[in-house]
């Protein structure tokens, strides 16, 4: 378990985060959401103990994560900042490999041949065929791709997503998706993912966060919060809600800033008696 209790955060005296008491205390996958500035990566960075809170403090498993040793917190948290990974001159192959320095010794051994294991990434993330290309020759989607195999390779309990789905087209977002939603099921860890898309947070997250200046604005699961009352307090945007009709989760339908909510003028009578009863 992974939890925050009045966690604050300034910077420059300016407050980034307030009075945030949460705990992620069960495997699942939970998305951050909130307006750009609400606090959300800086919430993600203490998590994971990069950076260190200026009031409150992080617990994993009941332990300050401060006071967890760095490679030793490799083997149980691991994350993917916005972004992903830069592109440096490392072979794709040698860059997810990386991601096994939290169980090597000092000369970069293990007990195991951890082969297996990142061949089994590298084709999940259907990135085999670029196993030995340079990273700064890939496209920002395959470096995020990357990131994610990386972060499999780790083999953690939780996984700490800033934007993952950044770079990606709409195919590769689901994609992307589908296969960190399965790999929390086989593996039972502990997802939390900062997202801006609320279509897509709603679909793949069992439960959300709502951050709004800098402070936790909802809590719940997805049908729970998801509204056109928290679209509008939180985004200042008029949208309508509608069910999914794979699973029912809630979905946002944006209206143009002051269109009114009206029957499409294409309508006859006859089929806004049907629709309307």
């Amino acid at each position: 378990m992974i939890e925050t209790k009045r966690l604050g955060r300034t910077i420059d005296g300016t407050a980034i985060l307030n009075d945030i008491t949460v705990a992620f205390s069960k495997p699942g996958m939970y998305g951050i959401i909130g307006p750009n500035g609400a606090g959300k990566t800086t919430l993600l960075r203490l998590l994971s103990g990069v950076d260190r809170p200026t009031e409150g403090e992080v617990l994993l498993d009941g332990k300050p994560i401060s006071a967890i040793a760095r490679k030793q917190l490799a083997r149980t948290v691991a994350v993917v900042q916005q972004g992903g990974l830069p592109p440096v001159g490392y072979s794709v192959r040698d860059t997810v490999a990386l991601g096994r320095y939290p169980y090597q010794g000092w000369f970069g051994d293990e007990k195991e041949d951890a082969g297996p294991l990142i061949d089994e990434a590298l084709l999940r993330m259907e990135l085999m065929h670029l196993s030995d290309r340079r990273l700064d020759s890939l496209s920002g989607g395959e470096r995020q791709r990357v990131a994610l195999a990386q972060m499999m390779v780790q083999n953690p309990r939780v996984m700490l997503l800033d934007e993952p789905t950044t770079y990606l087209d709409i195919g590769f977002q689901l994609q992307l998706l589908d296969i960190v939603l399965e790999w929390q099921r086989e593996r039972g860890m502990i997802v939390i993912a900062v997202l801006h898309d609320l279509n897509l947070a709603s679909l793949y997250c069992d439960e959300m966060i709502v951050m709004k200046n800098g402070m936790m604005y909802a809590s719940g699961s997805p049908k729970q919060i998801v509204t056109s009352e928290l679209v509008r307090s939180v985004y200042g945007a008029e949208a309508d809600v509608i069910e999914h009709p794979d699973g029912g989760a809630p979905q946002i339908v944006l209206r143009r800033s002051g269109a009114k909510r009206s029957t499409p003028q294409w309508m006859d009578h006859e089929v806004k008696q049907t629709i309307m009863g």
